[in-house]
Parts: structure tokens; C-alpha cells; sequence
């Protein structure tokens, strides 16, 4: 009887149990299919970005000399012993007593955004001389090759803080340094790309039917050239957001006085040993959003690249 008992028990339980399983089998595919952490990330930081002015704590430049270098809310002893201290700061303070999470937020601001315009316009610019290269070829095709060879040969840093000494340090400049290290990574994967396409025979029917080069790549090789360009787009990102972070932290990026993620870093170089979160929050958002948006650029170019697409 007692064996009758515990098998129907067993029974009874197995549904439950499969239900479980073939939950986290379906959960474990979904997310090995799709980027779905790294998109969510992403997300937060956007809308974190957009929402600073209104779900900030504190302004981003309101600093209570009482709390400098506050630690973070859950150290609550340091909060007991000072009674002088009535704010709690989540992450902590600064140095000025100004709130780390309130300006990692604004911070999120300039340096999407300067990373967002830079990558936008660098890569229409990349893109566009690499179509025209690999159209057209022949002395413009070596030209814009060679010019290509000298910048990258070229030593980008010493450039960006020779710019920000001769202009001064400003979002204009930043963006403008950042749109030169753009462009000539894409003109060689564009061009590349350009040169098989126009090797196409809806290419040759064009141009037998009278169409005219503008018309050529704009109708007929544009199309062909959008996947490439997503990918490289997404695989960048987090490169333009590392270089931001390194010309801020070097003082050749932002002025100093406008929260970005790497002036937050640069600040806070002087008290790791005393106020380790200074330093450790900003660059967590810097490694979060590199990561998640390699992820998604990794995960564009298997799904469009029916060599790497995973079954």
C-alpha cells in the first residue's frame, strides 16, 4: 500500500515537474536566440538617460559639502555616526558632496549622445567615400585608400589632446574627434562590399536600361550595403563611448564641469583608496553598455550572415 501511495505521489508531481523544465528549456532558448539581456541594459541606460532631469534625486551640480565622499546607502553606520549628514545618497557622494547616481545619469546623456551623433555621422561620411571608391575605382579608389593608410598610421591620441589644446575642450571638438575616428574604419568595409555588388547582374540590366550612377548606388547598392553598415554601426558604438571616456579622462574630451562618464572616472582617480565608488559606478556604466551593445552587434551579424547564422 505504501508503494501504491508514493507512486501515485510520484505521478502526480511528474506534470509539475516537466512544466518546470520545459519552462527553462524554452527560457534558455529564447535567450540564446535573441539578446534579450543585453537589449533590456540598454533600455534602462537610454531611458535612464532621458528621464535624468525628472527622476534625478538631486541636481546634477547640487553638492552638500557635509557629505563628501559619502559611501553608499548600505553602508547605514556611517550614516548612524553622522548625524550632520541628513541626505542618504544610493551610490554614494563625490568629492563636492554631489550624488553619483544623479550624474551617472546625466552623464548618460552627453555620452550617448556625443557617441550617438559622432557614429551617425561618421559612418554616413565612411560610407558614402567607401560606395564612391569601390564604384568608381581607379585613381580616386587608390587615393582614398592610401589617405586611409595615413590615418590610421597616425597617432589619434596625440592629435585629440593637440586639439584640445589648440581649440580648447568642448563637445564641438569632442564630436568632431570622434567623427574622424569613425569614418576610415568603414570605408574599407564598404568599398569591400561594393566591389561584389556592382559585379551583380541587376547592376549591368541598370545600367543597359539607361540608369545613371547616382541612381545605381543609390536604388541598387544602398540596399545591399544596409546590413553591413547596421553591423558595423552596433560593433562601434562601444568603441566611440570607450574613446570618449579615455579623451574625457585624459581632459582632451568634455570640459570638466559637464557630467560625463569619463570626467566621473578622471575625478575620482585621486580617492580610489578612500572612496572606491567614485570610480567603480561610472565604470560599470561604461561596461555595461560597451558589452551589451557588442552583444547586439555580435548577435546582428550571425542572424544576417547566412555563413554564421546559428540554427
Amino acid at each position: 500500500m505504501a508503494t501504491d501511495t508514493a507512486s501515485v505521489a510520484s505521478t502526480a508531481q511528474s506534470p509539475t515537474t516537466s512544466d518546470q523544465q520545459s519552462f527553462f528549456s524554452k527560457l534558455w532558448y529564447v535567450l540564446r536566440r535573441w539578446p534579450v539581456i543585453p537589449i533590456i541594459v540598454v533600455a534602462l541606460l537610454i531611458f535612464m538617460a532621458l528621464s535624468a532631469p525628472w527622476l534625478a534625486p538631486y541636481g546634477q551640480d547640487e553638492q552638500n559639502l557635509r557629505a563628501r565622499q559619502a559611501p553608499p546607502i548600505w553602508y547605514t553606520e556611517f550614516y548612524e555616526e553622522n548625524e550632520r549628514v541628513t541626505d542618504r545618497f544610493i551610490l554614494g557622494a563625490d568629492h563636492l558632496g554631489r550624488d553619483i547616481l544623479t550624474r551617472i545619469m546625466y552623464g548618460a546623456r552627453i555620452s550617448l549622445a556625443v557617441a550617438g551623433i559622432s557614429l551617425v555621422v561618421g559612418m554616413a561620411v565612411g560610407a558614402t567615400l567607401g560606395m564612391v571608391s569601390g564604384f568608381y575605382g581607379k585613381l580616386f579608389d587608390e587615393l582614398m585608400m592610401r589617405l586611409v593608410d595615413v590615418w590610421n598610421a597616425s597617432p589619434f591620441l596625440l592629435i585629440a589632446i593637440l586639439a584640445a589644446i589648440v581649440f580648447g575642450q568642448s563637445v564641438t571638438v569632442l564630436l568632431v574627434l570622434l567623427i574622424l575616428a569613425t569614418w576610415a574604419g568603414v570605408v574599407r568595409n564598404v568599398r569591400a562590399e561594393v566591389l561584389t555588388l556592382k559585379t551583380r547582374d541587376y547592376v549591368a540590366y541598370s545600367r543597359v536600361a539607361g540608369g545613371s550612377d547616382l541612381r545605381i548606388m543609390w536604388r541598387h547598392l544602398t540596399p545591399g550595403l544596409i546590413n553591413t553598415v547596421v553591423v558595423l554601426i552596433t560593433l562601434r558604438v562601444g568603441g566611440l563611448i570607450l574613446t570618449e571616456a579615455g579623451l574625457s579622462f585624459l581632459g582632451a574630451g568634455v570640459p570638466s564641469n559637464i557630467p560625463t562618464w569619463g570626467n566621473m572616472v578622471s575625478d575620482a582617480r585621486q580617492y580610489l583608496n578612500t572612496a572606491w565608488w567614485m570610480a567603480v559606478f561610472p565604470g560599470m556604466a561604461i561596461l555595461l553598455i560597451v558589452m551589451s551593445v557588442n552583444f547586439i552587434g555580435d548577435w546582428l551579424r550571425d542572424r544576417w550572415d547566412p555563413r554564421l547564422r546559428q540554427l
